[in-house]
């Protein structure tokens, strides 16, 4: 290695590591970090180790909602974006309208079991059709919208990868808990689908992660729109300025 591959060598490696950091951070803030996970869980959980002590479905459902509604106040005191505390509370709120209306303390898990099916499904036909899913929810945080479908195919490339893992994963999922649905009691779903809140969650975060990391850098639409902007304004001050007048040149633009 000579005394000029060096220093290239190590601005490829910062900009590596600076694109790496970037991924994480905008991961952190879409899936909604530690907190995101706590506000996922926290519901479920208490729902069923309540129902295991009393069997009490009111008691159950009651503690779970209001925990959820608890987490986005804290949200809002604190001024923080409550957007996963929100559908949580839409997710709770609708598995205790179903346990409530029919009785049967399993049915709270079923709109969450549901949703999970449905999302899968997404992840993977959007895939297959070319428009991932994955890209579709992330574009925006990368500030990049959906340039990556026709100008940075690196991009798609690892979007599609990505929503193939969470549909794959999200799919195995769910052909773990329909079965218990149907033959384990409330107690057993219950704990079983706590169990596999964060650990699928993680493992399609973390191969989101590696697919991107290793990607082109994400075009940032919105700069480009600004800098678009700042020469359009520049030249009809150049044009105005050629023409001698200043003002001429705004008040064309208005008329």
């Amino acid at each position: 290695m000579t005394s000029l591959d060096k220093p290239t060598e190590d601005a490829g490696q910062v900009r590596t590591d600076d694109a790496r950091a970037v991924t994480e951070a905008a991961l952190f803030e879409a899936f909604g970090g530690v907190r995101g996970m706590v506000e996922t869980v926290l519901p479920g959980l208490l729902f069923v180790a309540i129902f295991t002590v009393d069997k009490n479905l009111h008691v159950s459902a009651i503690a779970a909602l209001v925990v959820s509604l608890v987490l986005v106040v804290v949200r809002l005191a604190r001024r923080d974006t409550v957007k996963h505390a929100l559908s949580g509370v839409f997710g709770v709120a609708f598995g205790v309208l179903f346990a409530m209306f029919t009785g049967n303390a399993k049915n709270f898990y079923l709109p969450g079991m549901l949703y999970t099916l449905g999302l899968a499904v997404a992840y993977l036909v959007t895939a297959l059709a070319g428009v991932p899913l994955m890209g579709l929810m992330l574009g925006p945080v990368f500030k990049e919208n959906l340039s990556w479908r026709t100008r940075n195919p690196g991009r798609k490339k690892a979007y599609t990868k990505a929503s193939w893992a969470w549909g794959l994963i999200l799919l195995a999922k769910c052909a773990i808990l329909f079965p218990l649905y149907w033959w384990a009691d409330t107690t057993q779903l219950g704990w079983v689908l706590v169990a596999l809140k964060i650990p699928p969650f993680l493992l399609a975060v973390w191969l989101t992660w590696v697919f991107l990391a290793k990607a082109p850098a994400p075009i940032d639409v919105f700069a480009e729109m600004e800098a678009e902007e700042r020469a359009e304004k520049e030249r009809e001050a150049a044009l105005a300025a050629e023409s001698g007048d200043p003002a001429g040149g705004r008040h064309r633009r208005q008329a």
